[in-house]
């Protein structure tokens, strides 16, 4: 409920302070509003002029990441149609990731993206590369950059930067390539370089030794008896256990319809439960001792997942974290959510969790945001440097003319991808 006030304070008082700035018309050469959202800008942008001091360098970077970019715009472009095509064959229905708001990126609202601190900051910074690359390159390129501000709406929600129309429209070529593909250039190199901190941040961990019962098989003993997920067993007929080992050494001696009683702590509260062992399930076999029902969480396990990440097959896991709650990506959400299983390591500094948690989030932001604008469609970046690409192409066949017509059919295919992945579950269930 404090949270709630807190917000709706917050909300009340932008309300009010906006309500004034423009209704007394302050400040107008450094504020402006769009709705309910403020722009406040500035004209004080020699920051940006240090960096033409190193021409060359941010010359080969835009350049390499331009090729990047096509690459990306090419692969985004097929698994579009591939997920048009994925759409018509399984026919989802209108439900979870097909849902239209969680089609956007944005905390709160998307049901995946959760509105915390961590994924604030990161949106935040995401936003902050992605202009902070245009803004560069313009200079870089000579564009005049005429100003450069904050989009506030309660909190800042983002940042922009304005080069000079005139200049931007005599720029032609690799020059004007290079600043729009800048902004996915920086996010695709934030993003990348916030994945491998994760993997190594997350090698300061280490995973708890006690026996940590993760989870209870439906209708057996341990189920049956009330023992609840996150307790950890200290006992097994009064002998203390420290690992898994001890208990399966105990366990091995039994066998179906054994009686001990279980000695476990949870919340520091201490209780002992009597089970009666079962037989194992059919699907593991070869087990001749009594069974239990419960499942530990095998921390080594996942770390071992997480040290693999840096391979195709571990990206994708990454990239598919927020979504997925089943067994095969559901335990890597420790990476992203606050979850019980943080409790199940040693960490090395009390905010460490916290730092994980934003190094998840502003890769696995960047990345998306950078994908996603390198789609070949005005107005993303990924359509300016289609068009870019179409006119030099052109212009040298005196074919100019044609360049607005396939610029624009390819971006309004694209547009329809777009919206067919958002309506296509609603109309093929209709």
């Amino acid at each position: 409920m404090d949270w709630i006030l807190l917000i709706i304070f917050l909300i009340a008082a932008y309300a009010v302070i906006a309500y004034y700035i423009h209704s007394k018309k302050l400040w107008e050469d450094h504020i402006t509003f769009y709705g309910p959202i403020m722009a406040i800008k500035t004209n004080r942008i020699g920051f940006f002029d240090k960096f033409a001091a190193f021409r060359t360098f941010f010359r080969i970077y835009g350049t390499v990441g331009v090729v990047a970019v096509i690459i990306v715009s090419v692969f985004i472009t097929v698994m579009l149609f591939i997920s048009i095509r994925y759409t018509l064959i399984v026919q989802p229905e209108p439900t979870g990731i097909y849902k239209p708001q969680n089609i956007l990126l944005l905390p709160g609202i998307n049901e995946y993206v959760p509105s915390t601190l961590a994924v604030w900051l990161a949106f935040i910074i995401t936003i902050g590369v992605h202009e902070f690359g245009h803004a560069i390159l313009c200079r870089v390129e000579n564009i005049k950059v005429k100003t450069m501000g904050a989009l506030v709406a309660v909190i800042p929600i983002g940042f922009f930067v304005e080069p000079d129309e005139e200049e931007l429209d005599r720029t032609k070529g690799m020059a004007k390539i290079r600043m729009f593909g800048a902004g996915i250039t920086n996010n695709l190199v934030v993003g990348f370089s916030c994945f491998v901190l994760l993997i190594l941040c997350m090698g300061l961990v280490v995973p708890v030794t006690e026996p940590i019962i993760h989870g209870v098989y439906k209708d057996y003993p341990a189920s049956n008896a009330g023992i609840p997920p996150g307790s950890v067993i200290t006992a097994v007929n009064g002998v203390s256990v420290s690992n898994r080992a001890d208990v399966s050494t105990i366990l091995n001696t039994t066998k179906p319809g054994t009686t001990l009683v279980l000695t476990v702590t949870k919340d520091s509260i201490i209780r002992d439960y009597p089970l009666t062992l079962a037989a194992w399930p059919n699907d593991i076999p070869d087990r001749t001792s009594g069974f239990m029902g419960v499942e530990y969480y095998d921390g080594n396990s996942v770390m071992g997942v997480v040290n693999g990440m840096l391979s195709p097959i571990g990206f994708f896991q990454f990239l598919v974290i927020p979504f997925s709650t089943n067994l095969d990506v559901g335990f890597l959400r420790i990476l992203a959510f606050e979850t019980p299983e943080m409790t199940y390591y040693h960490i090395p500094f009390e905010s460490y969790w916290g730092i994980v948690h934003l190094l998840f989030w502003c890769a696995w932001i960047n990345l998306n945001v950078g994908i996603f604008n390198a789609i070949p469609m005005i107005p993303l970046d990924g359509g300016y440097i289609f068009k870019e690409g179409v006119d030099r192409l052109l212009d040298r066949r005196g074919l100019m003319k044609y360049s607005g017509y396939i610029t624009g059919t390819v971006s309004y295919l694209m547009l329809i991808v777009l919206i067919s992945l958002i309506a296509l579950p609603y109309l093929l269930h209709f």
